[in-house]
């Protein structure tokens, strides 16, 4: 089976973050497509609203369930989830997470710790969960949002977006060959509630760096399923992502000082 029917195949999908911004546009695009929705977030009113929008419009089941990701036990609920054979998933999309507008060396510590909760160990604990079931069967794919952020070096969130990038490489490395493909998605600047919720105020970038959620949903899952490893939406930011990929690093941390700066 290819890359393509394996995910043209695909029956049901787990999004987590799926309240708001690009988790909840990857949701409805999934869903546009005829699949199945397993919708995690912690915000049960939103959920609940999404479940039943995407099951009025598409005609599909959409189940929803309550967790934090920061919370180990609610974490591991979700991974029991993902690795139920009798109920399977077919695309994991991991996506939750937020913004940090602090310098690490002044901020609060229990919001980096969170972070890393959300965006780090939330990934490397439901990823094993999926590829292992996906693996018995063949078949499935995972998506793992990360950022062109994960190409500089603009505090944690950078380094936590690299850590995303590089494992999600390493695990299409191991399952390729499995019929499980894995794909890093790296947006740049999307119009969601993403920088609103982090207090970050971009009035000077130029309206052609801002993308819509759902193209960049649907370019996701065009990736998916072309069996991309490394998804960049946007001519833009691929340029973007190809220099910065190519820059000495010396003069990488130069220009993320400037923008540092520039910033504050």
């Amino acid at each position: 089976m290819s890359t393509g029917d394996t995910v043209a195949a695909m029956g049901t999908a787990l999004v987590t973050g799926a309240s708001a911004g690009l988790g909840r546009a990857l949701a409805i695009e999934i869903a546009a497509r005829g699949h199945d929705v397993v919708l995690v977030a912690r915000d049960a009113d939103r959920l609940g609203m999404l479940a039943e929008e995407v099951t009025k419009r598409y005609g599909v089941q959409a189940d929803v369930l309550v967790a934090d990701l920061s919370d180990r036990a609610q974490l591991q609920q979700v991974a029991d989830r993902v690795a139920d054979r009798a109920r399977p998933i077919d695309l994991l999309v991991n996506n939750a997470g937020f913004g940090i507008n602090h310098d690490f060396s002044t901020g609060d510590l229990s919001v980096e710790e969170r972070a890393m909760d959300v965006m780090i160990r939330a990934v490397l604990v439901a990823s094993p969960a999926a590829a292992g079931a996906m693996r018995e069967r063949g078949h499935g794919a995972i998506l793992n949002v990360s950022s062109v952020a994960s190409f500089a070096v603009m505090g944690t969130y950078s380094a936590i977006k690299a850590w995303t990038t590089t494992f999600s490489e390493a695990l299409a490395v191991e399952l390729d060959g499995t019929g499980v493909t894995v794909t890093a998605l790296c947006p740049g600047f999307i119009h969601t509630e993403f920088h609103d919720r982090a207090q970050m105020d971009m009035p000077e970038l130029p309206e052609r760096f801002w993308l819509d959620a759902h193209r960049v949903a649907q370019d996701a899952l065009d990736d998916v399923s072309a069996g991309k490893v490394v998804s960049v939406p946007s001519a833009e930011y691929k340029a973007l992502s190809t220099m910065l990929r190519g820059l000495p690093r010396p003069l990488m941390r130069k220009i993320s000082r400037q923008m540092t700066m520039s910033r504050r």
